[in-house]
């Protein structure tokens, strides 16, 4: 394999900016300093003074495959991530069939092999009948167990209490869960359609899937991490609420010691509130819900102040068909890895972030949460997984979008940057206007 020279960059690593060139071999960075010649052959990169940042690593997207390709596939969705700057991704199990087994789990790997544009993780499930798979995981085969404690598709919600209490004790790996109480969503729900029918205006969603009913999972989920000293990942924290059950400060802190309990918010929580839902309506129509404008600045601080660890998209892609279907029929989710750094690089421009702070939460976070080796840094030894962003503003379009769905809830928005390259195991993988070579990905290992 060539080497690439990247000289006359901005990194942004480890909370430093600073000044360097960066060189590529077989795929790893093989030095970071100032001053490096280029050599005979080389590919030299001038970065002109732009950010060179490590990939983002997203731990919550659902690329549908197997079962749902009609909307998205891996090959699809990674390429999409690529130029969005995401180089590797975990995907969830409730896919059809969902993955609950170790058969499952690895026709997954085998299908992303070759085809995907990024590198890989896949999830196993958790659902009231697998808790003999989930105690048998090797737990470097998978970044960790899902357990929906909310509704979820097929068979993969877990509401019987013996099981759920006997995953927490016996799971091998760390656990993430999608907090939302189920009995609540369903009491509101009908309500909702004793008054509206099948076609509940699109700016309920908020007051069906409440507030409430985070919380009271979101407790019911820390009380069981905390009785069994499970390491546990609250995904897609959306109200101002359930900030006040994490604790503040770094993932890892001072003395080498890790958060037992993290938080996450996602991109869609930073950028929306109930008040796009009149102009969007369910384009935004996600579980849990967008919700207030107080919740999205309450999340926004609490991602600069170390109450959220994690930065992620929940990418969860549907045809445009879907979503014009009444409030009922239509399915929950929003494609957003190709634009959700450039959307969380927005909050750099506003003054509510540091660059420093979206690269933490957004690519050392991950790496740290769930040991993934060699992988969500600017360090010598470690994958070449980059991004150069170049501070040109750009208006997203829909012909752009690469997800087989074919929309982005950001449409017409105005970004201050935009993604020049991304490099996937040292390889160009997007030259800031297409994708360039093939599919480049490699199976995520995890340093346990």
């Amino acid at each position: 394999m060539s080497s690439t020279l990247i000289v006359n960059a901005r990194l942004v690593n480890e909370g430093r900016e600073f000044d360097a060139d960066l060189r590529i071999e077989d795929g790893l960075i093989a030095k970071i300093g100032t001053g490096l010649g280029a050599r005979s052959g080389e590919r030299v990169v001038d970065a002109a003074g732009r950010r060179l940042l490590p990939g983002m690593i997203d731990d919550q997207v659902h690329f549908r495959e197997p079962g749902m390709e009609h909307k998205a596939d891996i090959a699809t969705e990674s390429a999409a991530a690529v130029a969005g700057g995401l180089t590797s991704f975990m995907d969830m199990p409730n896919t059809s069939p969902p993955t609950l087994g170790p058969d499952a789990l690895e026709d997954k790997y085998a299908r992303a092999q070759g085809r995907a544009w990024g590198n890989f993780g896949f999830y196993l499930g958790a659902s009231n009948d697998n808790l003999e798979a989930i105690r048998r995981l090797d737990p470097l085969s998978a970044p960790g167990v899902k357990v929906f404690m909310g509704a979820s598709t097929g068979n993969m919600l877990v509401d019987d209490p013996e099981v759920l209490d006997n995953i927490f004790r016996d799971v091998p790996t760390p656990i993430i869960t999608h907090c939302e109480d189920t009995p609540m969503i369903d009491a509101e729900l009908a309500r909702y359609r004793a008054k509206y029918g099948d076609d509940i205006p699109a700016a309920c969603h908020p007051d069906i899937r409440s507030r409430e009913a985070c919380m009271k999972s979101t407790q019911l989920a820390l009380s069981l991490a905390r009785r069994h000293g499970t390491r546990l990942h609250v995904l897609h924290i959306s109200t101002a609420d359930e900030l006040a059950l994490f604790e503040a400060g770094p993932l890892i802190r001072a003395d080498g010691t890790r958060k037992q309990i993290t938080a996450e918010t996602c991109i869609h929580f930073l950028r929306f509130d109930r008040a796009d839902y009149a102009s969007l309506g369910h384009l935004i129509k996600c579980n849990p819900a967008i919700k207030d404008a107080s919740d999205r600045e309450a999340l926004i601080r609490a991602v600069a102040d170390d109450v959220i660890d994690v930065l992620a998209t929940d990418h969860a892609p549907h045809l445009l068909e879907e979503k014009a279907r009444a409030y009922t029929g239509a399915p929950s989710g929003l494609p957003l890895v190709q634009y959700a750094l450039v959307a969380a690089l927005e909050l750099v421009y506003e003054g509510r972030l540091t660059t420093s702070q979206v690269v933490q939460k957004f690519a050392h976070a991950p790496a740290q949460l769930f040991d993934v080796a060699g992988r969500g840094y600017l360090r010598e030894g470690y994958a070449a997984d980059l991004v150069l962003i170049d501070d040109t503003p750009f208006t997203v379009r829909r012909e752009d979008v690469l997800s087989k769905c074919g929309w982005s809830p950001f449409e017409g928005r105005t970004f201050h940057s935009r993604i020049a390259a991304t490099w996937v195991n040292g390889v160009l993988a997007w030259d800031g206007e297409q994708l360039v070579g093939s599919p480049n990905g490699q199976r995520l290992m995890f340093d346990r």
